[in-house]
């Protein structure tokens, strides 16, 4: 199950539990609606109540961010104290123009992410 809060320039998702493909599908309809209004985006992805997701969401992702938005996001935070979604965020960063940055704390990442726009989104 994942949450999706859209604020200005950030799309903002939670995951709880099972991230499933039909959770990614939802966020890939949110991203893709914000990115047509040509404003500068961002993404938090707080993975920290995420247990596990299904391979084909895995495979969504790559497809999403690798082919077909690789230069359509500007950061990308991800917050995680999991060492292989660490990993995999790092990987990524091979695929995607954004700067991708892991974090253990939500405030962190979401001061990391408001300093491109010189103001702190709200929780």
């Amino acid at each position: 199950m994942i949450t999706i809060e859209e604020k200005k320039n950030l799309v903002n998702i939670a995951v709880m539990g099972e991230f499933t493909l039909a959770d990614f599908k939802q966020f890939e309809e949110q991203a893709v609606h914000k990115l047509q209004g040509g404003n500068t985006t961002n993404l938090i992805f707080d993975l920290r109540g995420m247990l596990s997701y299904t391979p084909d969401v895995a495979w969504e992702e790559i497809k999403f961010f690798s082919r077909l938005h690789s230069h359509d996001f500007n950061k990308i935070a991800v917050v995680t104290d999991d060492q292989w979604l660490t990993w995999q965020a790092w990987l990524s960063r091979l695929f995607v123009d954004a700067d991708i940055r892991v974090f253990g704390e939500y405030d962190e990442a979401q001061d990391w992410v408001a300093e491109l726009t010189g103001s702190r989104s709200n929780s």
